[in-house]
């Protein structure tokens, strides 16, 4: 089920479930306990957005460490659970997995997911969703004695009824990581204190760099914090350079090769890096490094467009991987290449769970809620006037189709981050054409010599 219709079906039914369930809670309202008596068994919910769901890993061992991970559930559908279980942090059989291969197949799906967590006993249950209302609905179905997520108190997002007992307002300058770990320190704080307790988490702030050649570098405050790696045999490696070598020819095998997803089927195409930038940016590494390869990543829905991409890049040296790896083999792939230059999406996440450095591009959303902590993250984004102008807050629906966000990360910027990078993994035999030249490039005027 794509965006578009999740949306639409969230509104449509989502919107008189929450409702009609509120008005049932109401009948039965009772006093809010003034004693916290934390749950035991804990279901968090995320059925989306696998990228969200590795930067709720915190979140996660925090539920782990304090219940015990054979305590701890996740409800997911089932063409996100792949990311989860890749984290091993949630045990295999506690996902619960709803199909989607339809209207009627989520409804059935969540219907019997719903009956097995009540079976269970859930008394805990967590809405990791910013503002859907199914999630809303779902939480509340499963009879959970605490029940925590967002609420709309004065407008501040989408409506989604009064289903929680522990009630947050979402707070748009703090990091994603962090929200989701808030979130789990309120299943042991009393109801009475909601929205506001005293949490151990405090708010950080991002930078905006401004010294050295590169214009629109975000950088992180420092973490001590480490995702998982995910792990991968020799077998995997060894039929993955097969699948490289079958795309590209015998030269890729231990070759140099940077990895660009240019999203050619992007559901929110606000987040797209234009196609010319990625095609100048090729150029620019191939006529740098004499031995570095450059393949395009995508789903099969990609195919068709990264193919397109390749044609007009027309070098030997680059290809197309889109439709041609699983999710698994993708990050397997992540594994043998130096550089992934890619937008906001799911792919930025995963690469922090491998040894790729990845140059993320961020344009309608921000780095300082939804970037990777990574250290082999570089963030670019222009940070304009009008940005970040999508967020939980408007159900991510931005006011204009104007990506001038993204338009607006140069490719001089994007080229500068991959070379050092290339540099730092070292190994990189580049010709002196890989050396950087000076440059002058055009900025509010005036010229700047980059050397």
């Amino acid at each position: 089920m794509n965006i578009s219709a999740m949306r639409f079906f969230d509104r449509v039914l989502g919107i008189p479930c929450c409702v009609a369930l509120t008005f049932a809670r109401k009948l039965v309202l009772r006093a809010p306990n003034e004693e916290a008596e934390p749950p035991k068994k804990v279901l968090f919910i995320k059925l989306a957005e696998q990228g969200s769901t590795v930067l709720a890993y915190q979140a996660l061992k925090l539920a782990t460490d304090r219940y015990g991970a054979e305590n701890v559930y996740f409800l997911v559908f089932e063409e996100n659970r792949f990311i989860l279980d890749a984290l091993e942090v949630v045990p295999v059989d506690n996902v619960i997995a709803i199909r989607t291969n339809g209207l009627l197949d989520v409804i059935s799906g969540a219907l019997g997911a719903l009956k097995k967590v009540r079976r269970i006993g859930m008394d805990g249950a967590v809405d990791l969703e910013f503002f859907a209302r199914s999630t809303a609905v779902l939480s509340f179905l499963t009879g959970a004695r605490v029940r925590v997520g967002y609420h709309s108190f004065h407008g501040e997002g989408p409506y989604r009824g009064d289903l929680m007992t522990h009630r947050l307002f979402f707070n748009n300058h703090l990091h994603t990581t962090d929200a989701f770990q808030v979130l789990v320190e309120a299943l042991e704080q009393p109801e009475a204190k909601m929205p506001a307790f005293d949490s151990d988490i405090r708010l950080e702030f991002g930078r905006m760099d401004y010294g050295g050649p590169v214009k629109t570098r975000f950088i992180m405050e420092p973490h001590d914090e480490d995702y998982p790696e995910f792990k991968v045999t020799q077998g995997e490696k060894h039929a993955v350079r097969d699948l490289l070598k079958k795309a590209a020819g015998e030269k890729v095998d231990g070759a140099p090769i940077v990895l660009l997803n240019a999203n050619c089927s992007d559901i929110i195409p606000l987040r797209r890096w234009p196609e010319e930038n990625y095609i100048e940016l090729a150029h620019r590494l191939l006529d740098a490094h004499p031995d570095l390869f450059i393949a395009l990543t995508g789903g099969p829905d990609e195919a068709e467009g990264a193919a397109a991409v390749v044609n007009k890049i027309d070098r030997e040296r680059c290809f197309s991987m889109a439709g041609r790896t699983t999710l698994r083999d993708l990050l397997v792939l992540y594994h043998l290449s130096r550089v992934l230059v890619t937008n906001d999406s799911g792919p930025a996440h995963f690469a922090s769970l491998t040894p790729v450095n990845a140059v993320v591009l961020f344009g309608p959303e921000t780095p300082a809620l939804f970037g990777s902590r990574s250290s082999r993250c570089r963030l670019l984004w222009a940070a304009t006037a009008f940005t970040p102008c999508v967020s939980a807050l408007n159900d991510r629906q931005a006011p204009s189709d104007d990506n001038d966000c993204m338009r607006g990360i140069p490719v001089e910027d994007v080229f500068l981050t991959v070379e050092d990078l290339l540099s730092a993994r070292g190994g990189d035999k580049a010709s002196s054409a890989g050396k950087r030249p000076a440059t002058s490039r055009k900025k509010d005027k005036t010229t700047e010599t980059v050397a």
